[in-house]
């Protein structure tokens, strides 16, 4: 119960160098491409997962935010497998710093944002002033549209760091009581890790919905702009 509570969210480093550009590329190596004439299941399993991902975000769109359709099945990809490796024991999550997922949120944002601008500039002016305002409420309506615009991408990083950090947080809490409770009082103490284990399998499936909160907002967003 000593170690620091948030020693989790530290970034690992090895020798003095930070590591978090090599725990950013592993979820990578857990979707390899297959060069066989008839998969296997896992490959047969990723291929199903594709294109039920396309279905669900890409059936909306236009044919030109259909060009996107790699780069949200890429996002979801990304984000769940690392939520989920997050869980493992002795592990690092890259979605529990802001700074990570800002710089995910901020760059797709300001995309679909300029694609609006440029493919739809009346459409798009046309979101910062409803019709029917009052011609006294111009003005305020216009700064609130933008700030709003512009709350966007923080609203995405916020969401999914405050989700993941909370889950970890809780999870190291319960387990620290837990181990505690042992040797003061073993009939709480398997009460706790029941509660743990509960805990730890609806983790599995928050890692799961944040990735797809996070992508099915970028998602409509693109939508909004195309």
């Amino acid at each position: 119960m000593n170690e620091n509570l948030f020693a989790s969210f530290i970034t690992p480093t090895m020798m003095g160098f930070p590591i978090v550009v090599a725990i950013i590329m592993f979820p990578s190596i857990l979707f390899p491409s297959s060069k066989r004439l008839i998969n296997n299941r896992l490959h047969s399993f990723q291929h199903w997962l594709i294109k039920l991902i396309i279905k669900q975000m890409m059936l909306i769109h236009t044919p030109k935010g259909r060009t996107w359709t790699l780069m949200i099945v890429s996002l979801i990809m990304f984000i769940g497998s690392t939520n989920l490796l997050g869980l493992l024991p002795h592990t690092f999550t890259p979605t529990t710093q802001l700074s990570m997922n800002l710089s995910m949120a901020i760059p797709l944002w300001a995309g679909a944002v300029i694609t609006g601008f440029r493919h739809k500039l009346k459409s798009s002016l046309a979101h910062f002033l409803p019709q029917g305002t009052p011609i006294s409420l111009i003005p305020m309506l216009i700064i609130i549209e933008t700030i709003s615009l512009f709350i966007q991408p923080m609203a995405l990083a916020v969401r999914l760091t405050a989700n993941i950090t909370a889950g970890h947080l809780l999870m190291h809490l319960i387990g620290g009581a837990t181990l505690v409770l042992m040797n003061i009082s073993p009939p709480t103490a398997t009460i706790t890790f029941i509660i743990l284990l509960l805990l730890t399998i609806l983790e599995f499936a928050v890692a799961l919905i944040q990735a797809y909160v996070f992508t099915l907002l970028v998602s409509l967003y693109l939508h909004d702009n195309t």
